[in-house]
């Protein structure tokens, strides 16, 4: 059966001047609407389609990709707020998601990122935001192993450092002072376990640590200096930033895998950079 706020692969059911029809099966027939419909549509094919509720309630089907789906956390930027209902979201699609007001915390305002978790409302059947995050959060103990990679969304700070959603089930804990440079509520990465606690609570760190953080960066820096040439316009003095859009890591790894290719002989040190040596 396909479901409302997912993607479905659906067949086709028949055309009509407004589109095709798909067969939803127990949600009835969707309207594909002749806008998303794909050149070179053949009979009996089956389309990936994201169903969902136009703007008069009804379910229709798009070949367009939202931000996130149902029961999935996203950071989403605010385009309107209504005095009467709430803000509208944009999630990608040519409707805006509604955050109703009692779903809100706080003051909203147009151009704000919300973190919210997408869900539909048992009451009027309609896809809705909500900030309201501990509500969707697995009562289950989490498993985590250390070191474990996972998918985190930073949805607030505290005097310890930044509070993130897990794998869009758990909240875990950034601490300061592992962090190389402050992040942003919104702000979605690969992030690692760093342990479970015995009383449910989960520190995350935002790189790996130890060897198993070195040792790959270091290839990976190797990598990138044969591909330019035998040069790296980046060395242990360049500003956190740059490192971070170029490998996705801290400055403090970036300079241990600096030192470990240096030990193995394998670079030098440049104005401005590091090179390969001869």
């Amino acid at each position: 059966m396909a479901e409302l706020g997912k993607r479905n692969t659906l067949a086709i059911l028949n055309e009509s001047p407004h589109g095709l029809y798909l067969d939803g099966e127990e949600l009835g027939d969707i309207l594909l609407p002749n806008a998303y419909v794909p050149k070179g549509i053949t009979p009996n094919q089956k389309l990936s389609v994201f169903v969902y509720l136009d703007s008069e309630d009804r379910i229709v089907a798009t070949t367009e990709t939202p931000l996130a789906e149902v029961d999935q956390f996203a950071a989403l930027k605010v385009v309107e707020v209504n005095e009467k209902v709430g803000a509208f979201l944009d999630w990608g699609l040519s409707k805006d998601l509604l955050l109703p007001y009692r779903e809100q915390k706080g003051r909203v305002r147009v151009g704000d990122t919300r973190v919210v978790r997408i869900y539909v409302d048992d009451a009027s059947g309609r896809i809705v935001g909500s900030e309201k995050h501990a509500r969707f959060i697995s009562k289950y103990r989490a498993t985590y192993k250390p070191q474990e990679q996972v998918d985190l969304i930073v949805i607030g700070e505290t005097p310890l450092g930044y509070k993130a959603i897990i794998n869009s089930a758990h909240i875990g804990l950034l601490y300061d002072n592992e962090l190389s440079e402050p992040l942003t509520v919104g702000q979605s990465f690969k992030g690692y376990v760093n342990k479970v606690r015995p009383d449910g609570n989960i520190d995350l760190r935002r790189d790996p640590s130890g060897y198993t953080r070195v040792a790959p960066l270091a290839d990976q820096i190797l990598d990138a200096i044969q591909q330019n040439s035998g040069t790296l316009n980046l060395d242990d003095k360049s500003p956190p930033e740059a490192i971070r859009d170029a490998f996705d890591v801290s400055k403090k790894a970036f300079k241990q895998a600096l030192g470990t290719l240096y030990k193995q002989r394998k670079i030098r040190f440049v104005p401005g950079g590091v090179q390969l040596t001869d």
